[in-house]
This record gives structure tokens, sequence and C-alpha cells, in this order.
């Protein structure tokens, strides 16, 4: 957020506290709105062939083809399950590097990069994990190496035809126009087996709506509250490692301050499934920011979970 230089000898530009700039990027993913980069600088000129970009606020895949130097119809080839339309917050684009291949009518050429599987190739390309090794007879799925070149099919006729129709319909919005009721509490479990309650959930002394603080003992995994798919899972300015899980009834559940995130954006999640490790706060104490929304607006976790 940029700060307004006031006017005045000796007067000081004011800074954003902490927990505005935690409330407001909640806000901001959970919307589906664009974020900020993380660090809140703007994104440098150029970003590198072969990387990953986040989806920026007034971002278009046009801006992200030329700040990479690669033509545009590449870049959408590359990413055949984005709508250019519904460009969404946290959304990852992926820019090819100069030794891949998309060609109209026959397999990609792709670049293995790290923390690459065969299930996570398939699922940004629309096609499975048992195509991809068919395609690569001699590789072994469990040791692939990062540069190291594969072949991923295009998407077939049937099971590959329908995910094809469905890669092209526009991205869900994060939040519903019209939340519905809140379920029955007590369906839902707490996301840590041992812990205490080192915040509550409430307004500070400057009135600032601040999420829950659950301290636990070393080695704690924060565990996901319900059912539900990952729609965030990666860094955030103020907040560390981050996953947000979108449930039905339009709720969503925030785990921040983790150490180390055990899941991805776009998988799906079932009740108790390890979300992330829990990190270390600045008094060395164990603790996991915890926060729970409605349609996108917080609310107290205890209305819903025992």
């Amino acid at each position: 957020m940029a700060e307004r230089a006031v006017a005045g000898k000796g007067r000081r530009p004011r800074r954003p506290t902490a927990s505005l700039i935690i409330v407001f990027g909640l806000a901001l993913l959970l919307a589906g709105c664009a974020s900020t980069p993380r660090g809140g600088t703007s994104r440098e000129p150029g970003s590198p062939a072969g990387s990953w970009v986040t989806i920026q606020r007034g971002d278009t895949l046009s801006r992200i083809a030329n700040s990479a130097d690669v033509p545009l119809i590449r870049l959408q080839r590359f990413n055949p399950g984005v709508d250019s339309r519904a460009l969404a917050v946290g959304q990852r684009i992926l820019v090819p590097h100069g030794s891949e291949r998309a060609p109209s009518g026959g397999p990609y050429r792709y670049r293995i990069r790290p923390g690459d599987t065969f299930s996570r190739i398939a699922r940004h390309f629309g096609t499975s994990p048992s195509a991809i090794v068919a395609a690569n007879r001699g590789v072994d799925p469990s040791g692939l190496a990062i540069g190291q070149l594969v072949s991923v099919p295009l998407r077939s006729a049937g099971t590959g035809s329908r995910a094809a129709a469905a890669s092209r319909r526009p991205a869900k919005s994060a939040v519903l126009p019209n939340p519905g009721p809140l379920p029955a509490g007590g369906q839902w479990d707490w996301p840590l087996a041992d812990y205490s309650v080192s915040r509550g959930f409430g307004k500070d002394s400057r009135g600032t709506l601040q999420p829950m603080l659950l301290r636990t003992r070393k080695g704690a995994q924060a565990l996901a509250v319900a059912d539900g798919e990952v729609r965030f899972a990666d860094s955030m300015r103020q907040l560390g490692e981050v996953v947000i899980v979108h449930h039905p009834d339009n709720l969503q559940s925030v785990y921040a301050h983790c150490k180390r995130l055990l899941v991805e954006s776009g998988t799906r999640v079932s009740r108790g499934n390890p979300v992330c490790d829990v990190g270390v706060n600045d008094r060395d104490q164990h603790e996991l920011l915890f926060d729970m929304r409605h349609g996108g607006r917080p609310i107290n976790p205890s209305r819903v979970l025992p």
C-alpha cells in the first residue's frame, strides 16, 4: 500500500497496521479479486521464461505475454484450462520455456519444474497421469529431474473432451452473491488436535476485527475442518504460508502463519486431512492463525465448530 507524504516538518507518514493488512488481504483473496504481489511490490518487467506467474490486480494474459516476451497464442496453449475473461486471485499461469513446444496437432513437449509430478502436470493440461506415463516409455515417474523434457498428450475423445469442455467454463467466483444460512453447529472439527486459544475472534482495541490465534505444540499440523477444495496455497504478505479451503454452504476456512504447505491449490481435502505444518511466531511459540468466512465475510468459528 503506497504511503502518502504528509506535509509539515517533523511529521512522519502513517504506516498501515499489520491487522489491517491481514483483513484487507484475506478479503481480496476470498472475494476472488486479484491480489497484490508477494511482498507488496509490483511485478518486475520480464517474467522469466519457464516460470509460474501468480495473477495480480489488473493482469491480463496479453500483459503477461508481453512481460515475458512470448506470443500470446503460445501462452494460451500452455494454459489450456485458463479462461482469459475470468482470471482469479491466486491463479497461476505457466510461462513456457524456450525448449517447450505446444503444437496444435500433437503432444506438448513439457520441461519438468521443481515439485512436478505426472499427476500435477496432468491436472494442468487436462489429461491423465496414465496417458503421460504411456507417452513416456522408459521414464520413471518417481525420478523426474528438473529440466527433463517429457511428452504430454493432447486431450482425446471421450473423457478428455469432457475435461476440455469443463476447462473452458468460466471460473467460479470465490464468493457467491447470497451466502445462504449457516450450517448447524457441531458438524465440523477444529483445525488442531491439541491447542489453546491465545487470541479469540473479535475486535481489538482499535476496533479492527481479528481472526483467532491458536497456540499448539511443536510439530503440530493444521487439519482441514471439513471436506472442501483448496483454492489458495501460497505465501501472502504478513501471513506467511497460507491455505484457503472452500467448503459447502459457501464457507471458507483459512490457515495462516504456516511453516510448510502440505496441499496444493486445486486439490480436494477431506475432514481431518493435514493442510500445513504450524509455524513459529516472534515469541518462539507455535501458533496458527485460523479464520472462517461465510460468503467472504468473517464469522466467529464457534458458530460452526463444536
